[in-house]
């Protein structure tokens, strides 16, 4: 059995994610990490991975299965993460129970009614660009990547148009690992207050969105199954930040990519790829989130190399190291190729707390992606690729701002 590495003290800043995850995979399918004070089990092996996502041994509650939860979340930047009462933190009948309220929201039937919305959205919003000085650069996470999951998802929620700047800037506070705890608190206060008020007033006046639903539902339901008022604002919380910020990056990373490597642009144009390659290779390559807080081992769980994940000790999924792992994609896993035949990635979770919204983003970032690239064929980076930040976060992937120049009018 190999001897047992100190933590690697994982960057809040995201400054280096690919050299960090390279040393995750050198250490093992698992291995310590601390994350934000907190030390968690890293697991990089996708094969380890997938099986701990979909096994028994393995929890996502907390209070049920964390012991030192009661005194780690007054003090946690990340506390938000794994107090919410939602799906997101639920075990057992509890999951499902509330999964199962969620779930009609993103039916097929459901996003396929959004696709001329979205549509629309999108062409309006190329008009906006199109209507820019010839020229003058143009930050495309700001006014494309930004934009769109806002206002699809603020239709879905009901979120009347003049609130969506303040719930941006509270989901932002949510993904920046750098806040301090007390930034971190005073952040959720202020989302919760913007939540409860969202609520008041679908309360009062109900209309045909997720969040009028819910309420209804709450009100129908047996004391059994009902939702608690803590539950419905969490569930409000998880389906508005997990369909915003995670959407925003896909687009940003697609757009990225194709800028960074034109024969990639051209394998579509010519017909080896399509925009649904471009899509999932992004999600695997360069997924929305690198790590996601935080599972619990139910039991001593053993590793491949004779080392025991012990009973209530978190566990740390780091999707992104996993979706490059050379066990899963080869030598060429680094290299973003639209072609690959197999772009398997674990970008939406797996097993039964897989993402409900995957249908919804895949359909945003492919008629963004379609949208752009046709209206804009001569869209280039306006600074070398070297030069684009990372956002503050080490679980949110993308980038601070993808400035370009659109070269044309647009018409």
């Amino acid at each position: 059995m190999p001897e047992q590495q100190p933590p690697l003290v994982l960057d809040p800043t995201g400054a280096d994610h690919h050299a960090e995850h390279r040393a995750l995979r050198a250490r093992g399918a698992a291995t310590l990490v601390d994350i934000l004070g907190v030390t968690a089990w890293s697991v990089s092996d996708p094969a380890l991975l997938k099986a701990l996502l979909t096994g028994p041994d393995v929890s996502k509650d907390p209070r049920a299965h964390w012991p030192a939860f009661a005194e780690t979340a007054p003090t946690w930047p990340l506390a938000l993460w794994v107090a919410v009462t939602n799906m997101f933190t639920a075990y057992g009948g509890d999951h499902r129970r509330l999964r199962r309220m969620v779930a009609p929201a993103f039916s097929a039937r459901r996003i396929a009614a959004l696709q001329p919305v979205i549509e629309s959205m999108v062409a309006d919003l190329l008009d906006a660009l199109a209507a820019r000085a010839p020229g003058e650069p143009v930050d495309l996470r700001e006014h494309l990547a930004y934009p769109l999951p806002i206002a699809v998802i603020s239709r879905l929620m009901g979120v009347p148009e003049v609130h969506a700047p303040e719930f941006r800037a509270a989901v932002d506070g949510v993904f920046d690992t750098t806040l301090t705890v007390e930034q971190a608190t005073q952040n959720t206060r202020s989302l919760y207050k913007w939540l409860d008020a969202l609520i008041e007033a679908k309360r009062v006046t109900p209309a045909d969105d997720l969040t009028s639903v819910l309420l209804m539902t709450r009100d129908e339901e047996g004391a059994g199954d009902a939702l608690t008022h803590e539950e419905l604002r969490d569930t409000l919380l998880l389906v508005i930040s997990a369909g915003y910020e995670t959407t925003v990056n896909v687009i940003d990373q697609a757009i990225t990519a194709l800028l960074t490597d034109p024969a990639q642009l051209a394998h579509v144009r010519e017909g080896r790829a399509d925009w649904n390659d471009v899509v999932e290779e992004t999600l695997r390559h360069e997924p929305a989130v690198k790590h996601l807080p935080l599972r619990y081992a139910v039991r001593d769980i053993p590793l491949p190399d004779g080392r025991l994940i012990p009973r209530g000790a978190p566990i740390l999924a780091s999707y992104a190291a996993a979706n490059r792992h050379p066990s899963w994609h080869g030598d060429s896993a680094d290299t973003f190729d639209a072609t690959r035949p197999s772009k398997d990635h674990l970008a939406f979770g797996h097993g039964i707390h897989f993402c409900l919204g995957a249908p919804l983003a895949r359909l945003e970032v492919g008629t963004v992606l379609r949208g752009l690239f046709e209206r804009f064929p001569g869209v280039e980076l306006a600074v070398p690729v070297e030069e684009l930040r990372p956002v503050p976060s080490l679980i949110s992937n993308g980038h601070r701002e993808v400035p370009v120049r659109l070269g044309g009018n647009g018409a």
